[in-house]
C-alpha cells in the first residue's frame, strides 16, 4: 500500500461519521458466506464471525498495519473487484471502502446485501456514532449480536480502569510523513481519553506546524506508523526538517502501533493505553 493511500485512509478511517442503523441478523438467518472487501472491514469480520462463516478477506488482511492479522493467516482473499467477489456467490458483503464508492449500490442491485462499517471519531458514548456502537451495529449484521455486547463491555471495563494522565501535559501527534490532526479526529479523542491536550488545535488533517514547533513545544510526542516501512516517504516531507527531527530527540516520544490508529475500533484502546502509561516529563 502507498504512501498516500495509506494517508488517505487515515483521514477517512479516524474521520468524524456516524455509523449506519445496526442491521440485526437473526441466528438462523447468520450469514455463512461471508466476503470482507478491505482490512478495516477484516478486524470486524476476523473478531467477531466465526471461521465457519468467512469466504474470503481482503489482501490487506495479513498486513503489518492490520491489527487482526494473526487470525488473517491462512484464509482465502479476495480482490475488491466486482467479477472477482460474484464468483464466489457470497451472502453477505462486508465493507468500509472497499471496491470503490459505488461499490454498495452495485452489490445491492446484483442481489449480495452489504454491511458497511460506519466512521466515528467518538471513543464512547450512548450516542450513535460511538466506537460501542459501531461494534454492535457490525456484530449485530453478522448474526453475533451476543459477540459484540461482549467486546462492548470489555471495552468499556478497560476505559473506565484507565489511568488517564492528570498532569496538564500536550501531546503531538506525529507521522513519518510528518502529519497531525486536530479536533474532529479519532487522534484528537484519543490525545484527550489518555489525558493529554493535543498540541494541534486546527480541525482536520495537515502538515505539522513547523513554525509554531519553533518556539512552542509539546511534552510527549504520540509518533504513529514509524514501525511500518510503507509510510516513510522517500522525498521530502516535514518530518526531514530538522524542528521536526528534534521533537523526536528532545521529547518523551509514545510509539503507537499503525494497526492500533489506522481504522475507528476497540484497538484504539491499545493506543490510548500506551499514552497513558508513556507519557511523563
Amino acid at each position: 500500500m502507498s504512501r498516500l493511500a495509506i494517508l488517505s485512509l487515515l483521514a477517512f478511517g479516524l474521520s468524524a461519521c456516524g455509523v449506519p442503523p445496526a442491521q440485526q441478523a437473526d441466528e438462523s438467518e447468520r450469514p455463512m458466506r461471508i466476503v470482507s472487501l478491505d482490512y478495516c472491514a477484516d478486524q470486524y469480520v476476523l473478531k467477531l464471525a466465526d471461521a465457519e462463516q468467512i469466504l474470503a478477506i481482503s489482501p490487506d488482511g495479513v498486513k503489518e498495519f492490520s491489527y487482526m492479522r494473526d487470525a488473517a493467516a491462512g484464509v482465502p482473499t479476495v480482490r475488491p473487484v466486482a467479477e472477482d467477489v460474484l464468483l464466489l456467490k457470497p451472502d453477505l458483503v462486508v465493507r468500509a471502502y472497499g471496491g470503490g464508492p459505488n461499490a454498495e449500490a452495485f452489490f445491492k442491485r446484483a442481489g449480495v446485501p452489504v454491511l458497511t462499517v460506519g466512521w466515528t471519531s467518538n471513543v464512547d458514548s450512548e450516542e450513535v456514532g460511538s466506537i460501542p456502537s459501531l461494534i454492535q451495529h457490525m456484530a449485530d449484521g453478522l448474526g453475533q449480536g451476543e459477540r459484540g455486547r461482549d467486546l462492548v463491555a470489555d471495552f468499556r471495563t478497560r476505559l473506565q480502569t484507565l489511568r488517564r494522565r492528570t498532569d496538564g501535559e500536550i501531546a503531538l501527534y506525529m507521522t513519518p510523513a510528518g502529519i497531525t490532526t486536530g479536533p474532529g479526529s479519532m487522534v484528537h479523542e484519543m490525545l484527550r481519553e489518555a489525558g493529554f491536550e493535543n498540541f494541534e488545535q486546527k480541525p482536520g488533517w495537515r502538515s505539522i506546524p513547523l513554525e509554531r514547533l519553533a518556539y512552542e513545544q509539546p511534552d510527549v510526542i504520540a509518533a504513529a506508523f514509524f514501525d511500518q516501512l510503507t509510510n516513510h516517504p522517500d522525498s521530502w516531507s516535514p518530518m526531514k526538517h530538522p524542528v521536526a527531527e528534534r521533537q523526536m530527540n528532545d521529547h518523551t516520544v509514545v510509539p503507537l502501533k499503525g494497526a492500533w490508529t489506522a481504522c475507528g475500533g476497540w484497538f484504539i484502546l491499545d493506543a490510548i493505553e500506551a499514552l497513558a502509561r508513556g507519557g511523563g516529563k
